[in-house]
């Protein structure tokens, strides 16, 4: 809760007692379809928790997928639910209740957390392609390659770019002043929606989410083409 209180720290008083809760516009204020998206996600939602719990309980159950490239996978997996998990809980009792509002706080660290399980995902795709890689061109010494130590290695890190790409956009982005309505027109706290909201000039904002964000995927999508 540490990087919340510094945001909070960084937010002038009137912007906070004025911005104390956002309304999520969501898809749509039609009663019926509002039911009908309720059960679709929540079955979307079960399905994908399942397979991604099912296959951690795999990966830790199965002495003979306890190497390297199974460890990702399940990391991965966890990296998944967790993300699907930071939206969905929030998005499903918004469909059916009237009042569709986040705090201040919970609007933070939903966005915090997305952005954290978002980035860490795509660099832990990049540390699994050098590792189908190493695996695919250099078997014989894949278990020398990939040793615990280095696997680790590239976990954690993909954690800390994580943690370190939600922080500066939190920051920023909760350092704004916002104005009134306080309608976020999307179903959760995401940047963008909440930029559009702001009373204040976002073109900074814009900038470090194009060039952070563009310089991750890109970043992952050269590292997984390469492999």
């Amino acid at each position: 809760m540490n990087i919340f209180r510094y945001v909070l720290g960084h937010v002038s008083m009137e912007n906070f007692t004025e911005m104390t809760i956002f309304v999520l516009k969501g898809f749509t204020g039609n009663a019926e379809l509002q039911i009908i998206h309720f059960f679709l996600f929540l079955a979307i939602y079960l399905l994908s928790l399942i397979g991604n719990l099912g296959l951690i309980v795999l990966v830790i159950g199965d002495p003979r997928l306890h190497n390297p490239m199974y460890y990702f996978l399940s990391v991965l997996s966890s990296v998944d639910a967790c993300y699907s998990s930071v939206i969905t809980p929030n998005m499903l009792v918004d469909f059916m209740s009237k009042e569709k509002g986040i705090s201040f706080l919970g609007c933070s660290a939903q966005m915090f957390f997305a952005v954290m399980f978002g980035t860490t995902e795509c660099f832990l795709l990049a540390a699994m392609a050098y590792d189908h890689y190493v695996a695919i061109y250099n078997p014989l010494l894949y278990s020398v390659s990939m040793r615990p130590r280095v696997y680790l290695s590239l976990i954690t890190v993909s954690y800390l770019g994580g943690i370190l790409h939600a922080t500066v956009h939190t920051v920023a982005t909760f350092c704004l002043p916002f104005c009134r309505p306080n309608v976020i027109q999307h179903i959760f706290c995401d940047i963008p929606a909440l930029l559009s909201i702001s009373s204040s000039n976002t073109h900074r904002n814009q900038l470090l989410l194009f060039y952070f964000a563009g310089s991750i995927e890109i970043f992952t999508v050269l590292i997984v083409l390469v492999s």
